[in-house]
């Protein structure tokens, strides 16, 4: 096939794979502080989307904006064609959207596997009476809750330590439990929240190895995260945020050359950032 040729068939298949989300127009104020200003991009099937910014770009309000937490004051967040602009997190997440956490919010008093079984709930068909009474139902329904859970443990890798408190895992593993519990909820596309943070270089290499994975079964990912390496290395596209606008998007070699994103995060004519580099 002659370079023409090839070119018109990768055209063709961008244009036949679908988006799996999509935002418009999102803004977000707090008072009198625009945390998000006019965003919009795509993210297709089974593709890894990161979200980058200094910090105060407006990240972490984006994926609470679009997990549920906040609702948006202006704009449109569509999942699968469906806008998910002003639904509760919990609507969001049984849609087939789900996220974790930069400090991941686990309950310290319950075991690896219970924290799990929590993601799992989301699809919880027992009622209140069927549980307060113990019918055989709900018996079944949670057994069958622990299994799923396990099994989720078992692509994270933690699977050994199901029955342990939570408190006794390293901060490394406490992230891969969160993964863990998102997971359990089934999603269609994940969101993480800056998971190779505080990680050491052998837990973000078994981190992207567990993401790829995900993604070959067909996950999309949107992910936040400061370290460039990993963003640089396991990205299809890159979103710039600053100051709550985006100021750029494309892929990895695209973006890191691009002045406004080298000005945020080097300085420039913008306030002094934490130092990071786009090697």
């Amino acid at each position: 096939m002659n370079s023409q040729g090839q070119q018109t068939n990768n055209r063709k298949q961008v244009e036949t794979k679908m988006p799996i989300f999509e935002v418009a127009g999102v803004t977000k104020h707090f008072g009198g502080i625009r945390a998000l200003n006019n965003v919009a991009f795509t993210i297709y099937q089974d593709e890894i989307t990161c979200l980058i910014g200094p910090n105060g770009a407006g990240k972490s309000t984006f994926i609470n904006v679009t997990a549920g937490r906040y609702r948006p004051d202006q704009g449109q967040i569509f999942f699968e064609g469906k806008d998910l602009a002003g639904l509760s997190d919990h609507a969001v997440a049984h849609r087939g959207l789900s996220r974790t956490f930069q400090l991941e919010e686990l309950f310290t008093s319950m075991s690896v596997i219970e924290n799990v079984m929590i993601g799992c709930h989301v699809r919880n068909k027992c009622g209140i009476l069927s549980a307060g009474f113990r019918l055989p139902s709900t018996r079944a329904q949670e057994k069958l809750v622990r299994e799923e859970a396990f099994e989720c443990l078992k692509v994270i890798g933690l699977e050994d330590r199901a029955g342990e408190r939570v408190t006794q895992l390293p901060l490394g593993e406490r992230k891969m439990l969160g993964v863990a519990r998102a997971l359990a909820m089934r999603p269609k596309l994940l969101m993480l929240d800056e998971p190779a943070g505080g990680l050491a270089s052998h837990e973000v290499s078994k981190l992207t190895d567990m993401i790829y994975k995900l993604k070959e079964d067909g996950l999309a990912f949107m992910i936040v995260e400061h370290n460039m390496p990993f963003v640089m290395g396991i990205s299809k596209q890159i979103v710039v945020l600053n100051y709550g606008t985006k100021i750029a998007e494309g892929p990895p070699e695209v973006v890191r050359e691009n002045p406004e994103v080298i000005k945020a995060y080097l300085g420039g004519n913008l306030r002094p950032k934490e130092p990071a580099t786009l090697t």
